[in-house]
């Protein structure tokens, strides 16, 4: 390795980066479903009311997916946590996660539609996305790789 090259991260730094970017996104999607629902449906009168909808409304029930990868993600992360697979397969399982989650598509249904949609319309969820992109390279030495179209 050369005197300037980084040094490669732990598979543990990979899985953090990765949640803090995939949360990252979920805050730019919920904010964005948030205004596309109030330009819809009418005003939401509090934290407390948007939290139910969040947890209940079929409008943001798409948004489930990620909620729940990221959750895995914690806890994962979390260092009681018992796993029978090493830090590279871990980290290896939710690149590989990530990866076929963040796959937009017009065609598609369920997560894949919606995010196509809020993809096209809100720029913030495109930096968002582009970040969360990054984070979702293969890692070194693994025997994964992606193929988009």
């Amino acid at each position: 390795m050369s005197e300037n090259a980084p040094a490669p991260e732990s598979f543990r730094e990979r899985l953090v980066h990765l949640r803090e970017a995939l949360f990252h996104l979920h805050k730019a999607l919920v904010d964005s479903e948030r205004v596309s629902y109030e330009q819809n449906i009418g005003t939401i009168p509090s934290a407390n009311h948007f939290l139910k909808l969040l947890t209940a409304d079929p409008w943001f029930a798409w948004l489930q997916p990620l909620s729940q990868l990221i959750v895995a993600l914690d806890e994962a992360l979390d260092t009681r946590a018992k796993t029978t697979l090493t830090g590279e397969e871990l980290a290896a399982a939710f690149v590989q996660r990530t990866a076929a989650l963040l796959i937009a598509s017009e065609t598609g249904e369920g997560f894949a539609q919606h995010y196509a949609g809020v993809l096209q319309r809100d720029p913030e969820v495109v930096m968002a996305h582009a970040v969360a992109a990054r984070r979702r390279e293969p890692l070194k030495g693994t025997r994964f790789f992606w193929v988009t179209g």
